[in-house]
């Protein structure tokens, strides 16, 4: 699959499903090819909604990586977990990453009814990353790949969650906790100063405030607190791990020791050199789309070995 396509502008589509009784927002982008290579669903982290992943920035059209793989041929999906974004925001809701799979599964469910694939391919973000391969675990027949970018395995020696674990006493006394700019700022900048784009930076924020001051607890008590939360021996569906090269979410040998215990080979790891913790506001971006494009679209193997 050619990347070098010219990435342009298209149109979304605005969907509603329910989880639980509550509102789910869901937006999709169509492939430009038909057929379609496969359908992609995005899953956002601890400290915004989905709407990261359909930046519209002025001479930047990678800045969407749903336009990105829209126009690359892939059917691409978004939506908010119950607690973010345009999704209901209960009271006393923690979202946490279990509570993430209710959502998902109502997610696949409604791709399905509007005539969708059976099996979509997920790629997860961050606490994104642990629950589409919490997802995957439990429901590995509505996986046909998995995408884990900025994932966390145990925690182990984790500078972020070490800081953060610093802070659970605030965190486990309020269901939500507040955003700021200089807050979301430091996502893109507290492993390495240099590593993402200028032009990127406010839009990415501004995206975000723009439908929450506040998030939800859940994961954040989920990463400090309750690690591992997946078991990588679960795990069947073929799954590449992208990992950035001053991510301080994890160490190497923490998302290798995950890798290492994948059982299918159907596998790959990924290095993203010059990217931090969120590969998609990098200089770098490149590296981080073309390596799950890549993934995504890889033909399934002829020969398989039963066991």
């Amino acid at each position: 699959m050619a990347h070098d396509v010219t990435t342009t502008r298209q149109p979304a589509y605005e969907h509603w499903t329910t989880s639980e009784g509550r509102k789910i927002f869901l937006s999709e982008k169509r492939s430009v090819t038909t057929p379609a290579l496969g359908t992609v669903v995005f899953l956002h982290g601890s400290s915004m909604g989905s709407q990261g992943f359909d930046l519209e920035i002025a001479g930047d059209p990678d800045a969407s990586i749903m336009d990105w793989f829209a126009c690359r041929g892939f059917n691409v999906w978004r939506f908010d977990f119950t607690g973010y974004g345009r999704s209901d925001k209960p009271d006393d809701f923690l979202a946490t990453v279990e509570q993430s799979v209710t959502d998902t599964l109502a997610v696949s469910n409604y791709i399905r009814s509007q005539g969708g694939a059976e099996r979509i391919m997920l790629l997860g973000y961050s606490s994104g990353a642990l629950r589409a391969a919490l997802f995957a675990q439990r429901h590995p027949e509505r996986v046909k790949r998995l995408g884990l970018e900025a994932f966390v395995y145990t925690g182990a020696g984790s500078p972020t969650l070490r800081k953060r674990a610093e802070k659970m006493k605030e965190w486990k006394s309020s269901v939500r906790r507040p955003l700021s700019r200089e807050f979301l700022m430091s996502t893109m900048t507290r492993d390495h100063s240099e590593t993402t784009m200028e032009t990127r930076k406010m839009p990415f924020i501004e995206s975000i405030l723009a439908l929450e001051d506040s998030v939800p607890n859940g994961t954040y008590i989920d990463m400090c607190e309750n690690l591992p939360l997946v078991d990588p021996l679960k795990i069947t569906a073929p799954t590449a791990i992208l990992r950035g090269q001053y991510d301080g979410i994890a160490t190497d040998e923490d998302v290798l020791e995950f890798f290492r215990l994948l059982p299918n080979p159907d596998k790959e790891f990924i290095f993203l050199p010059g990217v931090a913790h969120t590969a998609g506001t990098a200089k770098n971006y490149l590296r981080f789309y073309s390596a799950a494009l890549s993934f995504f679209a890889r033909p399934e193997p002829v020969f398989v070995e039963k066991h």
